[in-house]
């Protein structure tokens, strides 16, 4: 670490809370600041090149800086920054989402994953007039106080909070059970179903698949009780295909929420779902008993939805989901051979671009599961990668881009053997 890298970290203790920008912070020795991004690579401060696995998060599915979205996003710079009304980038990427989503009709923008689950459940209360909200354990659906909430080991079949700070009168609007446990989901949708707004899921849970049928039970029992399901499509939006977890699964629920690869980058989300649903939102509908609020200085903001058309133009060229899946299988299945030829059970969870490696002898479908594996084993390949230029979340997803090559996951294989020597 050089001192221009030092008094950088320095100064983020100083003056970033925590001293990092949120839940993602390295130890200190690992600790990189980024410089630049170009392609699937970053390089930091110090000059240090990474092959990048992190993607911002998922958001750069094209590599960082791809020059369409560098393009459309000068185009419109030129033109104005943000104006709050109506503008044409804006009609056009919803025109685009709706064409896209299976579920979809009508669209709200806001600024972020967060925005969007959470004015996704205040719509399905409105709309429904019930209260209560399902969600499973250790799905991730942002920073809000009905998100921040795990299983309660106290009360089976309610939540507590994750975070201080959330009121006891939210938790217990949350009822929640393990994602793909079909028959406690059956039972505490068909209890609470008086008082049962929506089910939120993610269609493939951080990278857990759902078991055959698990999916289409929650769509029928939904309907059956009148409440709305809404799959939170932040990851998995125009990720695992065009139409996103709706099309790879076949399930179509009543609200989908999009994320990162639909902003290139910047700040943008969305809301998609039926007419009669989304004209909850129409201001004109304030004071009925059945009006959701969701506005927000920067919906729709032209710059951000100028960089995802530009995204979504390029995501729709013939032979760019083949490739990402490609390429994603050749890293999952490479891993776990490697791994097995060190004497490492692990197991690469995931479909498609997003991929989560855990060291496990046995498959796995529940968060519990899941946290249940060597997760120090886990964090140390990470770290290993890390210090073999492969910028990763050590206890996180890989999120792989159209711009990762065979090579590159041969690379990458390569350091992970090397790697995975070093932990025996």
């Amino acid at each position: 670490m050089t001192e221009k890298t030092a008094t950088a970290l320095d100064k983020a203790e100083q003056y970033l809370a925590g001293g990092t920008l949120g839940m993602f912070k390295l130890p200190r020795k690992h600790q990189i600041v980024i410089d630049r991004g170009q392609g699937c690579r970053i390089w930091d401060l110090d000059g240090a090149e990474y092959i990048d696995y992190t993607l911002g998060s998922g958001p750069m599915i094209l590599g960082h800086a791809h020059p369409a979205v560098l393009e459309a996003v000068t185009r419109q710079s030129e033109l104005g920054s943000t104006y709050y009304g109506l503008n044409e980038p804006a009609i056009l990427l919803a025109e685009r989402l709706v064409k896209a989503s299976p579920c979809a009709e009508q669209v709200r923008f806001v600024s972020s994953g967060t925005d969007a689950t959470f004015s996704a459940i205040r719509l399905a209360r409105a709309y429904t007039g019930k209260t209560k909200v399902l969600k499973f354990n250790g799905g991730w659906h942002g920073g809000h106080d009905y998100a921040q909430q795990d299983p309660d080991p106290d009360r089976p079949g309610w939540s507590r909070p994750i975070s201080d700070g959330i009121p006891r009168s939210v938790t217990d609007t949350v009822i929640t059970c393990d994602f793909n446990d079909t028959a406690t989901a059956v039972d505490l949708i068909s209890q609470h179903a008086p008082d049962l707004a929506a089910v939120i899921v993610e269609p493939l849970q951080r990278a857990i698949s759902p078991k055959p049928g698990f999916l289409d039970a929650l769509r029928d029992l939904t309907q059956k009780h009148e409440a709305l399901l809404i799959f939170d499509e932040i990851v998995t939006g125009f990720r695992l295909s065009w139409g996103g977890a709706q099309e790879h699964y076949g399930v179509i629920p009543d609200l989908v929420v999009y994320g990162k690869t639909i902003s290139g980058g910047y700040p943008l989300a969305a809301i998609c779902g039926p007419q009669d649903v989304m004209n909850c939102a129409a201001a004109e509908l304030k004071g009925s008993g059945r009006y959701a609020f969701i506005s927000g200085t920067f919906n729709g903001n032209p710059i951000s939805c100028a960089a995802g058309l530009a995204t979504l133009d390029e995501l729709a060229k013939p032979g760019i989901y083949q490739h990402l899946h490609k390429v994603s299988s050749k890293l999952q299945k490479g891993l776990e051979s490697i791994a097995a030829e060190s004497g490492h059970a692990l197991r690469v969870l995931g479909e498609g671009p997003v991929l989560q490696p855990f060291f496990s002898d046995r498959a796995l479908w529940t968060h519990a599961e899941t946290q249940a594996t060597d997760l120090q084993k886990q964090r140390a390949l990470g770290l290993g990668l890390l210090k073999k230029g492969f910028f990763v979340n050590p206890s996180g997803k890989l999120y792989l881009s159209t711009i990762h090559t065979d090579e590159i996951v041969e690379q990458t294989l390569d350091a992970a053997r090397s790697v995975l020597a070093e932990l025996l």
